[in-house]
């Protein structure tokens, strides 16, 4: 007991205590993605009890979201381990594994069955979706026999349950980064939202009318930016506007020819092609500020750092500013967040985007993603907090790593290790076969699992992480 500002305050109690033994409890993972499976695939092979939660409807439900953008990896860099191995105990044959996928392939082919198979499907519930996750009994100011307490899961139903751990794969794609420059909504963001798009709409699906014949105002400077600048540019009648923050987009084209990645670097010349001809009008130097709706479109005013102003005006806008984390849910648990990235404080340098692409990205695991709060991870996009340098194989190695410690076996959890498309399997021969047979692909962030590619006719012309 100490002195608190109105007299005593009891800050330790007792140990938590309950009938129900908190080792007998279910190991939580949240998400349904890639990950999140690949989660619930190590968690049955090694035989410990799980529950699956995913917010949305299906599995994949972000995966969705982009279904018509094909991934620069090929399968066999987009299967987890685990995964296979559990799919082919139940007759699955394995997509072609030098095809690279669309994101609706990925669902279809991969983790439909996935969620089918018998190890998994009584343990996963969808449409439930986490609120809030503390410890049962405890804040997070109380310490006293915390680690013995369970995780205590709301959900938005108003149910609660409680959870032996807790693995957090829910990813990053629902909380989209605002389009103001500084970090901060825009002025008059909010008010213009019914014509303000995120990144990745399917412009020559389903959204194909609210864009052609339009005039067209992309933000970003990210391959997510340039996806839809390429499926913007097959639409006829159609004037495009490009606005980035730097002074030249040598970023985003890359290195061309030179690129380890063959579909990444068509996407830059692609992309650098279509801005030299003037299909697309790339504005430098521009600092989003305010958004005005007027009887003309859009108004979209830049303020610099200096204070000048200079204007565009368009008639509907794709902010493709990137992602971020929202740790909200887990408020009451005690985090070590880094304070630039919002990834664990020992995960920020080995993922630093100023310092790595995802291909240099090191192997990590268990030790880089754990928190003082003992037992509950965050893992896959979600982990590496605004960081754009997350690909699918790494959050495969991040699971293996964790579910291995959850299960005692941290020889296995610490022997980490990665093997990255810029190491050399990328080969401009898999880009050429794929070119072959249905088109050359485009390419987008590395912020979306393995980086989803679009693909164009061949009639159009050609054209992953970040």
């Amino acid at each position: 007991m100490s002195d608190g500002c109105c007299g005593p305050v009891t800050l330790d109690i007792e140990p938590f205590s309950s009938k129900t033994d908190s080792h007998a409890l279910p190991i939580v993972v949240i998400g349904a993605g890639p990950v999140g499976l690949a989660a619930a695939a190590h968690l049955a092979e090694r035989g410990l009890d799980f529950l699956v939660l995913e917010a949305g409807g299906q599995v994949g439900a972000s995966v969705a979201q982009w279904g018509q953008v094909r991934v620069f990896s090929p399968w066999r860099y987009n299967i987890d381990a685990a995964t296979r191995r559990l799919l082919e105990t139940s007759g699955w044959t394995a997509p072609d594994p030098d095809w690279l996928p669309t994101g609706a392939e990925l669902i279809e082919n991969y983790l439909t069955p996935l969620a089918a198979h018998p190890a998994i499907a009584p343990r996963l519930r969808l449409g439930t979706k986490v609120t809030a996750i503390s410890r049962l009994g405890y804040d997070r100011v109380r310490t006293k026999g915390r680690e013995q307490a369970p995780f205590l899961i709301r959900l938005h139903s108003g149910e609660e349950m409680q959870a032996k751990a807790v693995i957090d794969a829910s990813g990053t794609y629902a909380n989209p980064n605002a389009l103001g420059a500084s970090g901060l909504p825009a002025h008059g963001e909010p008010e213009a939202v019914e014509l303000v798009d995120h990144a990745l709409p399917d412009v020559l699906g389903v959204d194909r009318g609210a864009y052609e014949g339009r005039r067209i105002l992309v933000v970003g400077a990210g391959h997510s930016a340039a996806t839809t600048l390429l499926a913007l540019a097959e639409l006829r009648d159609t004037p495009i506007t490009w606005a980035i923050r730097a002074g030249s987009a040598a970023r985003t084209y890359g290195g061309g020819d030179a690129d380890a990645l063959p579909a990444r670097g068509a996407l830059g010349t692609r992309l650098h092609a279509l801005v030299e001809s003037g299909r697309i009008d790339l504005v430098t130097g521009f600092y989003t500020h305010r958004i005005t709706v007027t009887d003309d479109g859009l108004e979209v005013i830049s303020r610099d750092p200096s204070g000048a102003e200079r204007s565009i005006t368009a008639d509907r806008i794709v902010s493709a500013t990137g992602y971020r984390p929202d740790h909200s849910i887990a408020d009451e648990l005690r985090l070590d967040l880094d304070p630039i990235l919002g990834s664990t404080r020992a995960l920020a340098p080995l993922i630093d985007p100023n310092q790595h692409s995802c291909g240099t990205v090191p192997a990590h695991g268990v030790d880089e993603l754990a928190h003082p709060e003992t037992g509950y991870y965050t893992v896959g996009v979600k982990s590496y907090g605004r960081a754009p340098t997350f690909l699918m194989a790494t959050g495969y190695e991040q699971v293996r790593s964790v579910v291995a410690a959850l299960a005692g076996d941290w020889e296995a959890a610490r022997d980490v290790q990665l093997d990255l498309p810029e190491t050399g399997v990328c080969s401009s021969n898999l880009a050429e076969a794929q070119e072959a047979r249905v088109g050359l692909a485009t390419g987008v962030s590395g912020g979306l699992l393995a980086t989803p590619l679009p693909l164009v006719s061949v009639d159009s012309g050609g054209g992953c992480c970040g």
